[in-house]
């Protein structure tokens, strides 16, 4: 079947419209939009270098069939496999997505828009290495970072004002579009390709959010926006070799998008794409954590450090109140038994306890070895979220976009230990300043998980700046990661 059946009479829904025009049509301009790709492309990286530490994770990487290596094909950073786009896709958006360590966006709708690099990378290598083989120009690495600004739009505004957790859906159903429309533009589809390619990622069966929730809390959770970019790259492919659209995938009766899986509710929208996505990440530094959680971490380091300093430890506590947000008690408020990592790093409980006791919170404490320690479950069974309605109000203001918890801790003397505030963790656009020169530490501690000495100082080179990396090739960046 070709695109010539599509029912030409139709109009395309608009939100289908609309996102194909932006990626079209839309010249990005904002400095500090590309500052801020600049640093999220390298944040990501990174996440999914430390990952490379974690055999759960390395287990799901290489091609499906074992030894297959394809001329021309997307290198896997970090490791020695040249893949399929479709394939890469999946191995680097399951790396980046692994431990809950990448960048983070909140509204009515969460989720994880550096998770479409997967799909960006995948292709913009892929095609470097093809037009390389044909003696062409391969691509620049800019367009990696606009690619990913405009990713990010789309997901993020779709999330501004449409909740797709309450209907059950995974926000990984935004990953799948924006990463549709964005390496749709990047393989040179024209407006009626793209159109198609983005209605097939609606009409595409969607995750249901069941693997982030007890009782079916599992690992699933780390590679599900690596299936939805890849996903994504495939539903390009077809759409460039002609495979018709679905014009009214949305706004049909009875079976389109908003009646079967949206209460028939249309979508809304805050405000038009441009690049306020990506100028107001949230990034995460500090902590692998739920990004609900970020500040309830840091007020709890804060309060272990007064707990040492009068002589105190996590065994003198009583009881710990957080106070709180709405989403932060509907995600990761959970009592009873963690099964699993991926469990623990969805509990605000032991996000807080491990701090508490410990002093810190690592990706490697959410592994069995250390969830096996009984203070960890007790400590949880004493700490209760309540819900500030001012915490959720500003929350969604779109001016604030706060993500505040709030920790009391009674000792079991009596004593009440004054409450710690974190309304903005060290992630937040507000605490850019402070941020970035941690968030480039851990850029180079994930780089030294992975490379000898003399290797990471080429890529720290390369990447050294916003317009010596805009100036390289995809593909010889890409170079520089192999093993």
């Amino acid at each position: 079947m070709s695109a010539s059946i599509t029912p030409q009479h139709q109009e395309y829904d608009q939100v289908i419209q609309d996102i194909t025009d932006y990626v079209l049509k839309m010249d990005i301009s904002s400095e500090r939009a590309y500052d801020t790709a600049y640093y999220c492309f390298l944040d990501t990286l990174g996440c999914g270098m430390e990952a490379l530490e974690y055999p759960a994770c390395k287990k799901m990487l290489g091609p499906v069939v074992p030894g297959t290596i394809v001329p021309n094909g997307a290198k896997v950073p970090g490791t020695q496999f040249q893949l399929d786009p479709i394939q890469a896709a999946f191995n680097i958006g399951a790396m980046i997505r692994w431990l809950d360590f990448n960048d983070t966006w909140l509204a009515a709708e969460w989720g994880h828009p550096s998770d479409n690099l997967g799909g960006i990378l995948a292709v913009a290598d892929w095609l470097s290495r093809e037009a390389l083989a044909k003696g062409k120009a391969p691509l620049p690495l800019k367009r990696i970072l606009t690619a990913m600004i405009k990713a990010h739009e789309i997901q993020g505004c779709l999330a501004l004002e449409n909740a797709f957790n309450k209907v059950g859906l995974d926000h990984v159903v935004l990953v799948k579009v924006a990463s549709t429309a964005v390496v749709g533009e990047m393989l040179g589809l024209d407006r009626e390709q793209l159109l198609s390619a983005v209605s097939h990622a609606w009409v595409d069966g969607q995750s249901l959010r069941t693997y982030r929730h007890a009782p079916n809390t599992g690992s699933r959770k780390s590679w599900a926006a690596g299936d939805a970019t890849s996903r994504a790259v495939r539903l390009a492919l077809l759409a460039q070799k002609g495979e018709m659209g679905y014009p009214t995938v949305l706004t049909a009766k009875t079976w389109g998008f908003y009646d079967v899986l949206f209460d028939g509710k249309p979508f809304k929208f805050q405000r038009d794409y441009g690049s306020y996505v990506m100028e107001n990440v949230l990034f995460k530094i500090s902590f692998p954590a739920e990004f609900h959680s970020q500040t309830a971490v840091e007020a709890a380091m804060t309060l272990h450090n007064t707990l040492a300093k009068a002589g105190k430890t996590a065994d003198d506590i009583e009881k710990v109140t957080i106070r709180t947000h709405e989403a932060c008690i509907r995600i990761i408020d959970k009592h009873g038994p963690l099964n699993n990592p991926a469990d623990r790093d969805h509990c605000i409980q032991y996000m807080v306890a491990v701090p508490l006791i410990f002093g810190r919170l690592t990706a490697s404490d959410y592994e069995d070895n250390i969830a096996a320690d009984t203070r960890i479950d007790a400590l949880r069974a004493r700490i209760h979220c309540e819900e500030d309605t001012a915490f959720t109000k500003d929350y969604h203001n779109p001016e604030k976009r706060s993500i505040a918890n709030a920790l009391t801790i009674t000792l079991k003397d009596g004593t009440v230990l004054d409450e710690v505030v974190v309304e903005y963790p060290v992630g937040h656009a507000r605490r850019r300043e402070e941020g970035i020169p941690l968030l480039l530490e851990k850029f180079r501690i994930n780089l030294a998980r992975q490379f000898p000495e003399a290797q990471q100082k080429r890529i720290l080179n390369a990447a050294r700046d916003r317009k010596t990396l805009e100036s390289l090739s995809v593909s010889e960046f890409m170079d520089l990661f192999v093993i």
